[in-house]
């Protein structure tokens, strides 16, 4: 297997696929329209949609009735990138490459932004009912955790521990605590609603999300390494975000060493657990193993 192949052509999938959900009327409010867009379509490492996608297809399934949560979860992902960016939060000018939104748009679109593609991700996710509607429970069930993890127990609780601890000085559980919520909530929702609507085992979705807290954890001490140790042209944004906003991270706790020892630690455990599964999983974890040692 070329990976970097398949994984190009993987994610020319996916750009099709959000492309097709997006709205395309000309209305008076056609600038969200255009925000939305100028945002989803903006490319990225569409990790989320991708994990979910694969899992889904780890355990047998290929109905379409994947794809409305494969573009509901990069929506939700991509409404924190906007609001991340702005003055009140990072306060960050470039991501991916270009402007922020609020750069381009000005914060109030920016804001609208945000709101819209969050909205609208579960108007594009309920329409898994329509494609395969005798799967309504694990529909169902998939919605549940998406709402939930992006929510005040999911992404938004761990975004605002994460702004509560700016300056201050946390324990590594404190920490875990944070990414767990922050970064792997997207990552816990994105895997195991690929299992849920595979028809996956209980237990299999057990060993499914146990993978995902790992990978997301993983994913973030990554990202903590990468802002100091890349360049912004490499990223697409600026390095050393997290020292400006005083935020502690994995780096500045236990030092660079180490954070690379956790990375390695935790990617072998979740490829271990995967392996247990005993499904066609050599893609998953080529996937697994190139975004968590990624260099952007």
């Amino acid at each position: 297997m070329n990976f970097s192949l398949e994984r190009m052509e993987k994610t020319k999938e996916i750009e099709n696929i959000l492309a097709s959900y997006l709205p395309g009327a000309k209305v008076p409010q056609e600038v969200i329209l255009e925000a939305m867009r100028y945002n989803l379509l903006a490319g990225g490492k569409r990790l989320r949609p991708m994990l979910m996608q694969e899992t889904y297809r780890m355990f047998g399934a290929s109905s379409k009735v994947i794809e409305p949560f494969m573009t509901a979860i990069e929506m939700i992902h991509t409404y924190s990138l906007v609001h991340d960016d702005l003055p009140a939060m990072d306060d960050d000018d470039y991501r991916r490459g270009r402007e922020t939104t609020h750069k381009v748009y000005g914060e109030d679109i920016a804001i609208l932004t945000g709101d819209a593609l969050l909205n609208y991700a579960f108007e594009v996710a309920i329409q898994a009912f329509e494609i395969e509607p005798s799967l309504y429970e694990r529909i169902a069930q998939a919605l549940k955790i998406l709402a939930h993890k992006a929510g005040i127990f999911g992404m938004i609780g761990g975004q605002v521990i994460d702004v509560s601890v700016v300056g201050t000085t946390i324990t590594k559980e404190e920490l875990n605590e944070i990414y767990k919520l922050k970064t792997g909530a997207l990552i816990e929702a994105s895997m195991s609603i690929g299992a849920i609507l595979s028809g996956a085992s209980k237990e299999e979705q057990d060993v499914v999300l146990q993978i995902a807290t790992k990978v997301g954890r993983a994913f973030q001490i990554q990202d903590d390494i990468l802002d100091v140790t890349s360049t912004k042209e490499v990223l697409g944004k600026p390095i050393h975000s997290d020292e400006k906003n005083e935020k502690p991270t994995y780096v500045s706790m236990i030092g660079l060493k180490k954070a690379k020892e956790e990375v390695e630690r935790l990617s072998q455990e979740a490829l271990s657990l995967l392996k247990n599964l005993h499904v066609e999983s050599e893609y998953v974890a080529g996937l697994i193993q190139d975004l968590i040692h990624r260099k952007k």
